[in-house]
């Protein structure tokens, strides 16, 4: 199995589509909508899902290759290109036009800017947490920096996890009840980081007072440049990233669960507690993000060595398709919950 990284400059189609849209305006500005969850469903009923895995002098070459880490670093020029963009562009723009700006807009925050962020954040770095940190900011979602790193990977697949979606659950109940736990959950880690430091919770230091003020001052920089419409079209874009985030969040760990010891603890992390999808179309249009299970087994595992493991759930499609299916919770149940049975959760 060979690996190049320009396999990825497949992601980069979707900029490109939004781009297009912006410059000529009309039907365009929903081809990235209708490309990402039109297209890709489609092609990924009858596209590959292999599940081969490179060998270890492979993954040892992938891994020390920069042109790999090159292909995020990039995210960041052209996220904020795209968003300097849609800020020019959305004061003129009426009706559907402007909401097709707008969709188009979150695609760019939740499927490339919090989804590249979410694998840069895992990097020790600190120029690779800084991006990071860009791309969650231009999602207006910092705080997933904390809460996903030091929360998410700790508690997944527990009741203490906001963002593992529970057995029957709809997506629109696990909407509001994630992304508030998970905001008050950043909150409360951090004032827990900041008491061991011997901080209080009103500190310089608190990173989430720093988000949270970076976000407010972006929000307010852009009203003044642009406009107030600029600034709440794109706070509606970031949004909708949010929701695409969560809606990810909500297919990766559907009605999953550890364990618990007979101590109160929970048994360790492994391939079992996430849902895979080795889908190849899914897979390139999102580094590697469907091999979630390996991501969660080993979360310093850089995306083009992510494993596939045979005893993990695997997705009857691929990331694009199953997100549109969550949206149907009545046939979410009937497709999800035999596998689920199958799997003994």
């Amino acid at each position: 199995m060979r690996l190049h990284p320009l396999r990825y400059s497949f992601a980069y189609i979707l900029p490109v589509l939004v781009l297009l849209g912006f410059w000529q305006g009309g039907f365009w500005l929903f081809v990235p909508l209708l490309y990402l969850y039109g297209l890709l469903p489609l092609l990924e009923l009858a596209a590959p899902a292999p599940t081969a895995n490179l060998a270890p002098a492979q993954e040892h070459t992938a891994a020390s290759n920069p042109f790999f880490n090159w292909m995020l670093y990039l995210s960041v020029p052209v996220q904020y290109g795209v968003l300097l963009y849609f800020l020019m562009l959305v004061p003129s723009l009426q009706a559907w036009a402007l909401a097709g700006a707008i969709f188009s807009m979150g695609l760019m925050c939740g499927s490339f800017g919090i989804n590249i962020g979410h694998e840069l954040g895992h990097r020790t770095s600190r120029f690779e947490q800084a991006l990071a940190k860009l791309l969650l900011l231009s999602s207006l979602n910092m705080h997933f920096y904390i809460e996903h790193n030091r929360g998410h990977h700790r508690h997944v697949a527990t009741p203490q996890d906001p963002a593992s979606a529970r057995y029957g659950e709809t997506l629109y109940g696990f909407w509001l009840r994630s992304i508030a736990q998970g905001y008050v959950s950043a909150w409360r880690l951090e004032a827990q980081r900041l008491a061991k430091r011997g901080r209080s919770w009103w500190s310089p230091s608190n990173q989430m007072l720093q988000f949270q003020l970076i976000q407010v001052a972006l929000i307010a920089s852009m009203g003044w440049l642009f406009g107030a419409k600029a600034a709440v079209c794109f706070v509606l874009a970031a949004l909708l990233g949010i929701l695409l985030l969560e809606t990810v969040n909500y297919i990766e760990h559907y009605g999953l669960s550890r364990r618990q010891t007979p101590d109160g603890r929970y048994e360790r992390v492994m391939p079992i507690h996430s849902w895979n999808s080795n889908h190849i179309l899914g897979r390139l249009s999102l580094f590697e993000l469907s091999r979630h299970s390996d991501h969660h087994f080993r979360a310093s595992r850089k995306y083009p060595i992510l494993r596939h493991h045979r005893g993990s759930p695997q997705m009857p499609t691929g990331y694009p398709g199953m997100m549109l299916l969550a949206c149907i919770p009545a046939l979410w149940f009937r497709i999800m919950h035999p596998r689920l049975a199958a799997l003994g959760s």
